[in-house]
This record gives C-alpha cells, structure tokens and sequence, in this order.
C-alpha cells in the first residue's frame, strides 16, 4: 500500500534559512525599538533550540570584526610600505641629481683646467720659437767697421767676406741666433774661430776670437756667449769678423748686415 506524503512545510528548515531568520528577526525588534516581554519564553526556547545558529551568528561578527581590523592593519602596512618607496625613491631621485651635477661642475673644472694647461703650453710654444728664431747682434751696442765686399790687399780673395764689429780684445761674444756648433778651434787667417749651423739651415762665422768657449756638436740660443774677441789671425788690431754663408765652406758668404736685419736685427 502506497504511502503519501502530506502537502505542506513539516520539513524543518534549512540551517540557512534559520539562520537567516534569526537575523532578520533580531533586525526587526531592534529597528521598532519593542522588547516584548511576552516573548521572552519564546526567545528563551528558541533560543535554547537553536544555540548554533545563534552562536554561528555571533561568530560571524566576531570574525566581521577580525577581518575588518586585519584588512585596517594590512592598510596601514601598505600605506607605510607606499611611504618608505616613496622616501626612498626621491632621495635616490635627489641623490643622483646631485651625483649629475657632481660630474657637471667636475667635467668644466676638467674643462676649464685644460683650456689653461693647453693656452700655457700654446704660449710656451710661441715663446720658444721666438726665442729660437730670435736673432741678435753678436756683440752688443757695437758697430760695422768694416763693411761688407769692401776691397783690401788684406784678404786673398780681394775683397771683405764679411764685416768687422768694433770691439775691444776680452769683449763677450754671443752666436746671433739658436744653432749647433759645427766648427770651433784654429780657422787660418780667421784665427781662432767658431762655425754655427743655424736652425734656418744658415751658417754664421766668428773669427780672431782670443778665446773660444764652446765645443762642435754644442748647441747655443740667441745670445749666448760663445767666446772672446780678440786679434788672432791675419788683423791688423783687435776685432771680431762676423760672416753669414749659405754653406760652412769658405766661398758661399752673403752680406751679414742684410743677414742680419732680414732676422730683425736693427744695425
């Protein structure tokens, strides 16, 4: 014989829809603000009936709470992390700002240093060809005395290779210009005698010295003392004959005193 069930809600409910209940019911008083005291009895037994229910309703507060407090402090975690990159990103922002302007201010006083060392090294440059080309009178404040091609018995060739500066025996002569001693010792009839190779490829000749103060191979600047005049050789008195030559050998002179001032010597 079959068996039907009645129609009609005698199923108890869900845990769900209990728990549901319970709240909404709790939501109700609370919002109409009536305790009844009639309904204590009921409250009591069900609440006795359904202590899990309500249990699991405060539990899910407490945990609300938990929850809430835990994702308040995770918050502030990452707010205070999102602080420290933040510092630390603008001071390493700041730090290689200063590092840039560091190596700025570093590669212009590196800059300006070199233009300094290469404007002094220019200028001693320039210094020094000067005072390589430089040219001077190889003996100071005198005088021709004895012009150049002038015609004499004196001389085998017939007529002056050179010209004759006026000067006392004993006095300071300096080579005219920078050059390498080619030639310094007995000359003949120029008596004591020293030969410079000039840096210009030239060669200028000093004869009746009465003493001789470099060697060959020397090198001598502008103005240096290479020796004493004096009357050695074929003179009739103390002097100091002075040649300009194309070549070292006798033979190849050119006017000294045109040499002379094409070097800016003024005579």
């Amino acid at each position: 014989m079959a068996f039907t069930r009645p129609t009609g809600k005698h199923r108890r409910p869900s845990r769900a829809v209990r728990t549901g209940a319970n709240i909404a019911g709790i939501a109700t008083l609370t919002a109409g603000g009536v305790v009844a005291g009639f309904a204590a009895p009921a409250m009591a037994a069900a609440d006795e009936a359904h202590r899990t229910e309500d249990t699991g309703l405060t539990q899910a507060i407490v945990m609300s709470d938990a929850i809430s407090g835990n994702v308040d402090a995770q918050a502030e975690t990452q707010r205070s992390a999102a602080d420290e990159a933040s510092v630390r990103q603008q001071a390493e922002k700041d730090a290689k700002q200063r590092a840039a302007e560091a190596t700025k201010h570093a590669a212009e006083a590196q800059r300006k240093a070199d233009a300094e060392r290469a404007e002094k090294e220019r200028a001693a440059r320039d210094e020094e060809r000067k005072r390589l080309n430089l040219f001077v009178m190889p003996i100071e404040g005198s005088y021709v005395s004895t012009p150049y091609k002038a015609s004499s018995g004196l001389w085998s060739s017939g007529s002056h290779t050179g010209v004759d500066f006026h000067a006392e025996s004993g006095t300071s002569v300096h080579a005219v210009g920078a050059g390498t001693i080619v030639e310094a010792g007995w000359g003949g009839a120029y008596g004591n005698n020293i030969v410079i190779k000039m840096n210009d490829g030239t060669y200028t000749q000093y004869g009746h010295l009465s003493s001789i103060g470099v060697s060959v191979g020397d090198t001598v600047t502008a103005g240096q003392q290479i020796g004493l005049s004096g009357a050695t050789g074929n003179v009739t008195g103390p002097h100091l004959h002075f040649e300009a030559r194309t070549a070292p050998t006798y033979g190849s002179d050119i006017d000294p005193v045109a040499y002379l001032r094409s070097h800016g010597v003024s005579l």
